[in-house]
């Protein structure tokens, strides 16, 4: 049976090439519909989804059902990628790839089987399979954390990796949110990011607000030379060695910060990696059943970051 889905249920899964059809149908130029009063309600939602995600907010009972016009809130998706992207900020972009997969998630999975199966197929996942070639499970479990995503640690048997029916949904996730993330951040026209300053500049002052709340202001004149200096050379864009990186969860965890907290510090950096960055303060801070404490005054010395020596 053939499977079309209306308008209202398009807005679910807003990166389907059919809701991406109906959405440009409404929009001609992003310069003339931005000026619009049609795109000022997508733009206020587009805020409305950044912030969302900014807050890890996963309330989405009624998501559908109180947005605008269905093609206006398809395009408020595309213009909160377009929003993140003039932001520039990665972790930023990684909390909106994550709040949409687990947006497009929530719904999936009260759906009917025939839409979830035609959704999943679109995502060219298959989703009663109970296996997949290694290729394509390497490519959907390369960034989750976990252990039992390891290959290592899964049943491969003539190139074929074995899946549970509960590992095909978070599978399905994890497929949502690259989509989401593919290419951003986009390169935008500078004068569509003009346009939309005023609402990132909003967001950005949420974000560095929302740090205070979570983070509380870090003293660094009360932390350990060493630790204010690497801390200091991570703020002022300094990829630091992986020694330094090491020394500084390692303490933030000893202090009590949580994982999100010492892993959003991180994406300061320019090679920040979200994935790579929570997979390693997770190992550091003792998920994989070892928990780390900081380095040593000699270790420090021997790697050459010990500063301030008398202090």
């Amino acid at each position: 049976m053939d499977i079309v889905l209306d308008r209202k249920e398009l807005t679910k899964y807003p990166f389907l090439k059919e809701s991406q059809q109906l959405a440009s149908q409404h929009v001609e130029s992003l310069e003339a519909f931005l000026a619009s009063s049609a795109g000022n309600v997508a733009l206020e939602r587009a805020k409305e989804r950044i912030i969302a995600a900014l807050r890890f907010r996963r309330d989405f009972q009624d998501d559908a059902a109180r947005g605008p016009a269905p093609e206006l809130e398809i395009a408020s998706y595309a213009l909160a990628r377009i929003i993140v992207s003039c932001i520039g900020d990665r972790s930023l972009i990684d909390r909106l790839a994550r709040y949409e997969s687990d947006r497009s998630s929530f719904f999936l999975a009260a759906e009917e089987p025939e839409v979830r199966r035609f959704v999943a197929l679109r995502l060219q996942i298959d989703p009663d399979a109970r296996s997949m070639p290694v290729t394509d499970y390497v490519e959907l479990a390369a960034r989750l954390r976990d252990n039992r995503w390891r290959l290592v640690n899964r049943d491969v048997n003539q190139g074929v990796v074995g899946v549970e029916p509960g590992e095909i949904d978070e599978l399905i996730r994890e497929r949502i949110r690259t989509i989401v993330a593919d290419n951003l951040p986009l390169r935008v026209p500078g004068g569509i990011c003009e346009t939309l300053a005023a609402v990132a500049s909003e967001i950005t002052a949420l974000q560095q607000q929302q740090a205070l709340e979570e983070f509380g202001e870090i003293r660094e004149e009360a932390f350990p030379p060493c630790i204010a200096s690497l801390l200091q050379a991570l703020t002022a864009g300094t990829n630091l060695t992986h020694m330094g990186r090491f020394a500084i969860t390692s303490f933030l965890h000893t202090i009590g910060m949580n994982i999100a907290q010492i892993a959003e510090i991180f994406a300061q950096a320019p090679d920040f990696d979200p994935d790579m960055t929570m997979y390693q303060v997770e190992h550091i801070s003792g998920r994989g059943g070892t928990e780390y404490t900081p380095p040593s005054c000699i270790t420090m010395r021997t790697f050459g970051l010990c500063v301030n020596r008398d202090k």
